[in-house]
């Protein structure tokens, strides 16, 4: 699989512009994010683990936050967004709120240094 870089240059308009922005948001979040790879996929990581990836689709977009509790902890305040156990899918026409994206962003860093700051507690 390519860089994240790589991935968005040969990703075709709308869907540029809406992981651009993403990405952009997520570096606001958490400055110290770099690119990688995780589980195949373009991502960024944060201290050397996984953080988000978001992927376009066919049928729109799928957001990675690479944690299960993530996931759990926000869909159930979002309706009509469709997910699994480790992703969430939204459109074009259904964007996920900003403020979802920011909660599921800081939670994943929060989850991330709570394992590597050896808390057990991810809430801190």
């Amino acid at each position: 699989m390519q860089s994240l870089t790589e991935y968005l240059a040969d990703t075709p308009e709308p869907a540029r512009a809406r992981l651009t922005a993403l990405r952009g948001r997520t570096l606001a979040l958490v400055p110290d994010a770099e690119e990688g790879l995780s589980y195949g996929m373009p991502a960024l990581r944060y201290r050397g683990r996984p953080l988000i990836s978001v992927m376009a689709t066919k049928a729109g977009y799928s957001l990675f936050p690479f944690s299960a509790e993530v996931v759990a902890g926000v869909i159930g305040g979002l309706h009509g967004f469709p997910s699994t156990k480790g992703g969430i899918k939204f459109t074009e026409e259904h964007p996920l709120p900003d403020e979802a994206f920011d909660r599921i962003v800081l939670a994943r860093r929060e989850e991330i240094d709570a394992a590597l700051d050896g808390r057990s507690d991810s809430r801190g």
